[in-house]
């Protein structure tokens, strides 16, 4: 039997209506909002309690509405914006079929409060289902519209149950709100739940677009953006907005589209803009977008969706067409840099468990292996024990190495020979720049004075017997010590001075243990350039500053090996006088002429360092003859020889930087400017780049000298001398560049 059709009662249809428009609170406030837009509100207050279903409150400072349009303010298709149907082909308000406060009077218990410029107070009505439940009311109130809806789908058993979570409905009004603040820069908004003295969106009217997305947002937004605008007049249509460079990227998309002011959601402009940003961003990342478009109104229907959550316009594909290439223009243009957020990332418990290497170590039998699976992403492929054949093959032209010959020192338990044998005289170096001597190591007889002026004991001691205490430098007698400088030399003397042994303190209580096993365990991969050089560590890439990590090795070596250096000594001395002029001449010294004539300076240079003489030689190995001339430098480690181009600006240093008058920040203040000199500077090394080819033929073997300095000594001498301090993870002197689990998952996305 055919079913019986029958007119709906007014009261259904009404709540049918009301539940397409008004599907959640976020959509009762959106309308609302709209409507205070198109009454010229500059500011915008919204209140809130239980995520909008208990109570919602918007407030303006618009024109207010006139008592007259009370009475009908709630009914169906009312409206002041709109008369006869062809207005909708320019229509440009953001209410026009006067639905909105009707579907909400028919789903909750709506209260108007209004007041207009030329009333002398204002007027509260109450509504329920469309119609007003008594004559309008004077009370006191500020220009504008306070709307107050309470109990929302209090009628509407289904929908008040599926809106069961307060929390995830106010989310959605704040997304709403801060949609439509960050377009709208000239009004205030303000969101706050009932209660709270403190609102949870809160924009200023005199804010920019800018200002709002960074208040929203964040500034890790707001400094990335890109402003973007074009228009076409065959189009008739007009776009500007803002959107994030390729330093950008969120999990989720973040999209802002306004169409004459209107937010909707456009699926083929979203994705023909994330079309573009697939070029850039990493795989499942998206930007943050905000764009505001103007259309033509006779080109937009607006009158599509029951929310007008979406509008169709004329020419929409070539429109759409002409915004994509915009945006990729301008993301052209932004990508001549990117910017990375680095951190050291150190070997040690803090590894994430994800990324820890199997053990191998005792492995439990099963039925596939006799251990544990290790796969191919957290492999280790290097091992740091292994040598290379050139690090056998030592260049011959070395401006940076001792050379081959090997240096020989020995202990006699015997009285001091007269005669010295010929391994333990000067030898000179092939390159007849340096010329190495080594003290001959021979134990004092008693009451005999030592090289350093001091008297031995009386009688011998053991030799692990603790040295007697009224003397802070003493020789050492007897079978030789275990321990050796950094030179590969026997230690002289034990020191027993306080300074010196506070300065070695400090080294040890600011050293870094996870850098340290780093540096000790590392696979030397190859120089970027005399300051930089890479090096692996397990799975993990390392970008190391040569120049400072060999700065602080020789300072320690300084302070560790103290009195007790050898000697490079120089095949022509050097005259004090005529370094301190080429370092007066030096624009880097800073000399004006205010400070004098040179001349006199480099005088008083050379007499004011010849007076420290013998403290230089006895503990620094820095040995200055009695003409002012300088004839040997302290040989730190073995194989090495600093670059004698930094000697003119080292000389004057030593002379005007170091603090003379206190003996623990002499030493500390002379070790760090000997070590300064000692490390590796590319200022005194051939930049190959800069080279034409002509040059880097003739600097081949140069390049080459140092590479070999920088791979085979230096960074040998820091797996076991070197006890990195802590600010070394925090100054971007060791930074990680890349580890190969990272690294797998980029090749799984190509």
């Amino acid at each position: 039997m055919a079913g019986v059709i029958r007119r709906l009662d007014e009261t259904v249809v009404n709540r049918i209506a009301a539940g397409e428009v008004i599907q959640r609170p976020a959509n009762a406030i959106k309308e609302m909002i709209e409507n205070c837009l198109d009454a010229k509100s500059t500011s915008i207050q919204v209140v809130v309690k239980e995520g909008g279903l208990k109570l919602i409150q918007v407030q303006d400072n618009g024109c207010g509405i006139r008592k007259e349009d009370l009475d009908i303010v709630c009914e169906r298709f009312t409206t002041s914006k709109l008369q006869k149907f062809e207005d909708l082909a320019s229509i440009s308000t953001y209410g026009f079929r006067g639905e909105a406060l009707a579907s909400i009077s028919h789903v909750a218990h709506v209260t108007v409060t209004t007041k207009t410029a030329d009333a002398k107070c204002a007027y509260r009505a109450t509504y329920s289902d469309g119609k007003i439940k008594a004559p309008p009311k004077p009370c006191a109130g500020n220009q504008g519209t306070q709307i107050t809806v309470e109990d929302l789908f209090y009628n509407v058993n289904a929908r008040r149950k599926a809106l069961k979570n307060p929390n995830e409905e106010y989310a959605k009004i704040l997304e709403v709100v801060s949609r439509y603040a960050i377009h709208n820069s000239g009004i205030s908004f303000s969101v706050k739940k009932q209660g709270d003295t403190v609102s949870d969106v809160r924009t200023l009217s005199n804010a920019s677009t800018v200002d709002n997305i960074r208040s929203i947002f964040g500034n890790a937004v707001s400094r990335e953006l890109i402003e973007v605008g074009c228009e076409d007049a065959n189009l008739a249509f007009k776009m500007k907005g803002y959107i994030t460079n390729a330093n950008y990227s969120v999990k989720k998309c973040v999209f802002l589209l306004f169409i004459n002011h209107r937010l909707v959601e456009s699926a083929a402009l979203r994705k023909a803009i994330e079309t573009v940003y697939a070029a850039y961003l990493p795989k499942s990342t998206h930007p943050f977008l905000y764009l505001s478009l103007e259309i033509a109104p006779q080109n937009v229907d607006v009158n599509v969706h029951p929310t007008k959550h979406e509008v169709h316009f004329l020419h929409e594909d070539s429109i759409l067409e002409h915004v994509q290439q915009h945006v990729e223009s301008k993301l052209l243009g932004s990508n001549s840099s990117r910017m990375y957020f680095t951190q050291t990332l150190l070997p040690g418990n803090d590894c994430a468990p994800s990324e820890a290497v199997k053990p191998a170590a005792n492995p439990p039998v099963v039925a596939r292996g006799n251990g544990d699976k290790v796969y191919a992403h957290q492999m280790v492929r290097t091992d740091s024990r292994e040598q290379k054949l050139d690090a056998f093959l030592q260049p011959v032209n070395n401006p940076l190495s001792t050379g081959p010959a090997e240096v020989v020192t020995e202990i006699n338990a015997g009285p001091r020979e007269d005669k010295v044998r010929p391994q333990d005289a000067e030898m000179e170096d092939v390159s007849d720049l340096v010329e190495i001597t080594h003290v001959q190591e021979h134990t004092a007889m008693p009451e005999e004075p030592s090289e350093s002026g001091c008297l031995s004991p009386e009688t011998g001691p053991p030799p692990h017997k603790k040295p007697r205490e009224d003397v802070d430098v003493q020789m050492e007698k007897g079978e030789r010590r275990k321990d050796v400088t950094a030179a590969c030399t026997p230690r002289r003397r034990i020191i027993n001075l306080t300074s010196v042994l506070t300065l070695q303190e400090e080294i040890s209580n600011q050293a870094h243990a996870n850098l340290q096993e780093m540096l000790h365990d590392h696979s030397f991969v190859g120089c970027v350039s005399p300051q930089w050089a890479l090096v692996q560590y397990q799975t993990k890439l390392y970008l190391l500053n040569t120049t400072k990590l060999s700065q602080e090795l020789f300072y320690q070596i300084l302070i560790y090996d103290f009195a007790n250096f050898g000697v490079l000594r120089l095949s022509e001395p050097a005259p004090l006088y005529e370094l301190s002029m080429l370092a007066l001449e030096d624009p880097e010294s800073g000399w004006t002429e205010e400070d004098g004539p040179k001349e006199g300076l480099a005088e008083y240079i050379v007499e004011f360092l010849k007076k420290k003489t013998e403290m230089l030689k006895d503990y620094f190995s820095l040995e200055i003859d009695e003409e002012g001339n300088l004839t040997g430098l302290p040989l730190l480690i073995d194989n090495y020889v600093p670059p004698l181009e930094g000697l003119p600006m080292f000389i004057l240093r030593l002379a005007t930087e170091v603090n003379w008058d206190e003996e623990k920040e002499c030493f500390e203040s002379l070790s760090k400017e000997l070590a300064m000199f000692y490390s590796i500077r590319k200022q005194y090394l051939i930049d190959e780049s800069n080279l034409t080819s002509s040059q880097n033929e003739e600097s081949d073997s140069s390049s080459t000298t140092w590479k070999w300095t920088v791979e085979h000594v230096l960074y040998k001498a820091f797996r076991t001398h070197l006890l990195p301090p802590k600010h070394f993870t925090e100054d971007g002197n060791i930074l990680q560049l890349a580890n190969l689990p990272d690294l797998y998952k980029v090749f799984e996305r190509c």
